[in-house]
């Protein structure tokens, strides 16, 4: 069939050689022409009619970053011309990883594909080799917790590395899950201990990954492990090393809202179930030996090793599952809120720690009261048990997210999340007034609209529209916003404002992506081989990833892919063999298997 190749880009960002894939494309079997029009083209059907018509052809490929942008057009111009509208084929770059390196090869074998009209994840098969039987687990949240179960349950060697002293991650922070308002330690608590328990896995806490080589199937790991200090099987849990403990600094659980001392147990249900010292406050660590220590004479199981020093261990794994999860977005420059500057408000972490029973409140919503430090001399805002609740609340959804100065993306839980937190101030403080500034409302899944309905039923007054801004007059916040509904600017006298805040990647994903050599997309996030066929492999063989590293997502979509995973990988354990990475397929391979499979 006569073949037209037009080349049409909505993004660019400079390093794509567009004449040399057009030089290649005019080369291949029945193109009859090969157009390029730049970036953002400005297209007519009536004029791309023309030219089919001109150049008599009977299919067209529109090649280019995202060509379904400009796929209906050309559908339409088909029609007009009197050719097939079927006949239209796309070729897209940022689907398949064009970019960096491989990005010319890449976008050549798309083209070649497309052309051939032959699916690209088709004629790229990269060449099977033999799997080692263990995996590693990078990060121990809900994700990375769920996977390993599965694979370990199946029988598989499992070795679970989280950097911190407990696994659980942000959802061992939270209170209640939407929609159902379940306590999330009671779903999540006895995976925990079922992962601490389980013979197949291995837990490293307070590790990370330092070098991966070897090839798929063959991955030979170097972690380094920091010194807990603590023996983790002779620790009995008695405190009585906390209780001479010296010295208090924040507790990054309680996301700053308390203190907690050098030696500690990150929360009552921390796995492992033992405490650790934190090196960077203990003044026997820092003074190297000259002061404290205190907590080594107290310990009957003489457990505790102030001397101890981190270790490096090495592994031979055959699969890598990525489950690194998040961060909440830095706010702190987002002045129009004033956090940081009004102790009242709160980021949405800092809200579920105060409304979790395990905080430092026991679960009362109080705002923060002013105390005198005598060791700084200088007052200070906690929250207090017996403090005062506030008669209104304010939650301000988009906070540093759907915005081209911070996140132009959205981070799908805030909606819901800022709900959630609607319901439990009504539910705690009787007759409090509770405001939500929302953009748009993306209840989107299993029972979340008629979630969203039921807030509304409570008497939360939903107010569509962005906020401006926070500040205080006469010791009053004042929160102002619009309310497009109703086309007027508002005022609301609250005493606590909550701010939803944006997610982003978490601390690390760049190391471990130039370690693991698996690409990140425009917003930092992993990204997968295919987006709606494969959301779990990358391009590396052998190396998957799970929950929110991936992308937002909520709580069971996190869960759900990482059971896929577990499949993935178990499937490449019960058959002896590791696919390699699609990186190492050339472009003649591909051409070939494509003409291969357009004669079958």
């Amino acid at each position: 069939m006569r073949t037209g190749i037009f080349f049409c880009q909505v993004e660019s960002d400079g390093k794509m050689n567009i004449d040399a894939i057009a030089k290649y494309a005019a080369n291949l079997p029945g193109v009859e022409s090969v157009q390029d029009y730049g970036v953002k083209p400005d297209l007519t059907a009536k004029h791309l009619s023309l030219l089919i018509i001109k150049d008599k052809l009977e299919r067209v490929v529109v090649a280019g970053d995202m060509p379904g942008f400009y796929k209906p057009v050309f559908t339409k111009a088909m029609y007009l011309s009197g050719a097939n509208p079927n006949e239209v084929r796309l070729a897209s770059f940022q689907e398949h990883g064009a970019i960096g390196d491989i990005a010319l090869e890449r976008a050549k074998a798309t083209v070649a594909c497309a052309n051939l009209g032959v699916p690209f994840s088709l004629a790229a098969v990269p060449a099977e080799g033999p799997v080692y039987p263990g995996t590693l687990v990078i990060g121990a949240g809900i994700a990375g917790i769920q996977a390993s179960l599965e694979i370990a349950n199946a029988g598989k060697k499992v070795y679970l590395l989280e950097r911190t002293g407990t696994i659980g991650g942000h959802m061992a922070m939270f209170d209640k899950t939407f929609p159902t308002l379940d306590c999330a330690a009671c779903i999540l608590t006895p995976k925990m201990v079922s992962v601490g328990q389980h013979d197949m896995i291995e837990l490293m806490t307070c590790s990370e990954l330092i070098e991966v080589t070897g090839d798929p199937g063959a991955y030979k790991v170097k972690i380094y492990q920091t010194p807990r200090y603590i023996d983790v099987e002779a620790c009995v849990s008695c405190g009585l090393c906390v209780d001479v403990c010296p010295v208090k600094v924040h507790s990054e659980f309680d996301v700053n809202l308390s203190k907690r001392k050098s030696v500690y147990i990150p929360f009552p249900q921390a796995v492992p179930n033992s405490y650790l010292i934190d090196g960077n406050s203990c003044r026997f660590i820092q003074s190297e030996g000259e002061k404290c220590g205190v907590c080594v004479t107290k310990c009957p199981k003489d457990c505790i090793d102030l001397k101890e020093q981190g270790k490096i261990a090495e592994i031979e794994i055959g699969n890598i599952i990525i489950a690194t999860g998040y961060e909440t977005l830095d706010i702190s420059n987002i002045e129009q809120y004033g956090y940081g500057k009004y102790p009242n408000v709160l980021t949405a972490l800092e809200f579920e720690r105060l409304t979790n029973a395990s905080g430092s409140t026991g679960g009362n919503i109080v705002t923060k009261t002013p105390r005198f430090d005598r060791k700084t001399q200088q007052e200070e805002w906690v929250f207090e048990p017996d403090g005062i609740p506030p008669k209104s609340v304010a939650i301000i959804h988009c906070v540093g997210s759907r915005s081209q100065k911070y996140n132009s993306y959205c981070s799908r839980v805030c909606c819901m999340y800022s709900l959630k937190f609607a319901h439990l101030i009504k539910e705690k403080i009787p007759n409090v007034d509770c405001f939500e500034f929302y953009i748009d409302m993306r209840a989107f899944g299993k029972g979340y609209e008629e979630f969203a309905d039921r807030i509304r039923q409570e008497g939360t007054f939903v107010v569509r529209g962005h906020s401006a801004s926070v500040e205080k007059r006469n010791g009053q916040l004042i929160v102002t916003g619009e309310d497009i509904i109703n086309d007027r600017l508002v005022d609301f006298n609250v005493d606590m404002v909550v701010l939803a805040t944006g997610l982003v990647p978490s601390q690390g994903t760049k190391n471990i992506s130039n370690m693991l050599g698996i690409r990140q997309d425009v917003d930092g996030w992993f990204s997968e081989l295919d987006y709606n066929g494969n959301p779990t492999d990358t391009e590396r063989g052998g190396i998957f990833v799970a929950g929110m590293c991936q992308g937002p997502k909520d709580i069971p979509d996190t869960v759900a892919q990482a059971s896929a995973v577990a499949a993935g990988v178990l499937k490449s354990l019960s058959s002896g063999k590791g696919v390699g990475h699609l990186t190492s397929v050339s472009l003649s391979k591909i051409e070939a298997r494509a003409k291969k499979y357009q004669t079958v």
